[in-house]
């Protein structure tokens, strides 16, 4: 496994001493009296994906709704990780990716409270804060792959580091954050960034991945319009639909995938996970699925009263048993 470089080790060191928090554009003074994040969210440390300005570059801040929450993240101009450690580890690591159609980070129900879940279980918890591709980036459908792939290399370096499993990451995104976990799933190897160090060498490819309630299809009619439209803009050609349609480039290298869904998401229909499905079991490659009656879109952890409240125990289970046939 490649080593860290010596300028890329000190800033994360730097940046892990300083629990630096997510930098975003200058905001108007009527919007500076926005709720603040979760104490638990900007108490973890937050590691850079980037030196310098991201791939691309050309970011531009939007207006943030005045009745947006405070878990609702926006502008985001420094993507990177925010780490989140548990009691006792366990060995491996996962790579959570919140959903927000790819118009924001929803951090609270799919990035802490998840977070917390997987801590418990032993698990170190990477929160993945990507660029939304609305903000003004150059080439808007790869800036959240160039983010997701950067993060799992980064992910795996530091287990590395850390003395955790390099060979033990996981993937579990939700909802648009579902789309882009399946993106890196399949298209781990695709060229969107120039290499910049020695952690550009690393392997992208996770161990598993994990998609909840997930954006699969980029185009109608079971896709989610405003997740499509935010990455690939308005009026799309066949070809960038079809290059962001993971179902479609699933291979003999997609890794083993867990998916869940309700059957009464009326945001994301659940024809999304069935069509990931059916494609990685025509390419003949491990899958579990469960659909739950009940659930809507967004659970996050789920409801306790409701049997997609008990999904985390039932991934854990199933990631432990995917890590065991290839350890």
């Amino acid at each position: 496994m490649a080593a860290l470089s010596l300028p890329l080790r000190a800033a994360l060191l730097l940046s892990l001493a300083l629990g630096t928090g997510v930098a975003v554009a200058q905001k108007p003074a009527a919007m500076a009296e926005r709720p603040a994040p979760p104490a638990a969210w900007t108490a973890a440390p937050f590691v850079p994906l980037w030196t310098g300005t991201p791939p691309g570059g050309g970011f531009r801040p939007v207006t943030v709704p005045a009745d947006s929450p405070a878990t609702f993240l926006r502008n985001i101009d420094r993507p990177g990780l925010r780490l989140f450690r548990p009691a006792r580890a366990n060995g491996a690591s996962v790579l959570v990716v919140p959903g927000g159609a790819y118009d924001f980070l929803s951090i609270g129900n799919e990035g802490v409270e998840i977070a917390e879940r997987l801590n418990a279980l032993g698990y170190t918890v990477y929160v993945l804060v990507y660029r939304l591709p609305g903000e003004g980036w150059a080439n808007r459908a790869d800036v959240p792959l160039q983010d997701a792939q950067r993060g799992l290399r980064m992910v795996r370096a530091a287990a590395s580091k850390d003395g955790l499993d390099p060979h033990r990451v996981a993937v579990l995104g939700f909802s648009a954050g579902g789309h882009l976990a399946a993106t890196l799933e399949t298209d781990f190897a695709q060229t969107v960034y120039p290499a910049h160090d020695a952690v550009d060498r690393i392997d992208a490819r996770p161990d598993a991945a994990a998609l909840i309630y997930p954006v699969i299809a980029a185009a109608p009619p079971f896709t989610h319009a405003l997740s499509a439209e935010r990455l690939l803009g308005k009026k799309p050609s066949a070809a960038a639909i079809a290059r962001r349609s993971p179902a479609d480039h699933v291979t003999a290298t997609t890794p083993p995938t867990f998916l869940l869904h309700a059957m009464d998401d009326g945001a994301v229909v659940p024809d999304n996970s069935m069509a990931m499905m059916a494609a990685l079991r025509r390419a003949g490659r491990p899958v579990e699925a469960h659909f739950a009656a009940e659930g809507g879109h967004g659970f996050g952890v789920g409801s306790p009263t409701l049997p997609v409240g008990h999904w985390v125990e039932t991934f854990d289970h199933w990631l432990q048993r995917q890590f065991a046939k290839t350890g």
